[in-house]
C-alpha cells in the first residue's frame, strides 16, 4: 500500500437500468475498481450540534492515482482491512476535486466528500 494510505477501497459506478415491468427504477452498479485511499471522518459543525439541528455525518477520502473514473452519486466501499470499522460499508460521492498536479504524475490524487450509504429496504 501507498505510504499514508490507510485502507483499500472499492469504486461503484451506479447506473440505471431500464423500468421493470410495473414501472419501478432498477438501480444497478459496475464496479470501477479497486484502489489504495485515505480515510477519515470529517468533524461536526459544533454551533449546529448546540442548537440541537440533526446534521449528516461526511467522510473524506484521498484516491491515488489522480486518473480514478469517479463522480458524483457513484459509491465507495470500503474492502480492507477487514476489522475496519467500516468494512462493507458503502459511501456515496457527494464531491470530487482533482489534485493541482499534473494527471499524468504518480503524486497525483483524488479528493472525494462522502456520506454514508444507507439503503431503506436492503434485501437480507
Amino acid at each position: 500500500m501507498v505510504a499514508g494510505q490507510n485502507i483499500k477501497v472499492r469504486i461503484w459506478k451506479i447506473e440505471y437500468s431500464p423500468d421493470d415491468i410495473v414501472g419501478g427504477a432498477v438501480v444497478t452498479g459496475t464496479v470501477v475498481g479497486d484502489y489504495p485511499a485515505r480515510f477519515r471522518e470529517n468533524k461536526e459543525n459544533q454551533l449546529l450540534l448546540q442548537q440541537g439541528l440533526e446534521i449528516e455525518k461526511t467522510y473524506s477520502a484521498i484516491l491515488v492515482p489522480g486518473t480514478v473514473d469517479v463522480h458524483e452519486r457513484d459509491e465507495l466501499e470500503i474492502i480492507q482491512p477487514t476489522d475496519h470499522p467500516y468494512y462493507g460499508q458503502r459511501f456515496r460521492v457527494r464531491g470530487v476535486d482533482y489534485g493541482m498536479l499534473n494527471p499524468r504524475d504518480p503524486r497525483n490524487y483524488v479528493h472525494l466528500t462522502l456520506s454514508r450509504s444507507r439503503i431503506a429496504h436492503a434485501q437480507q
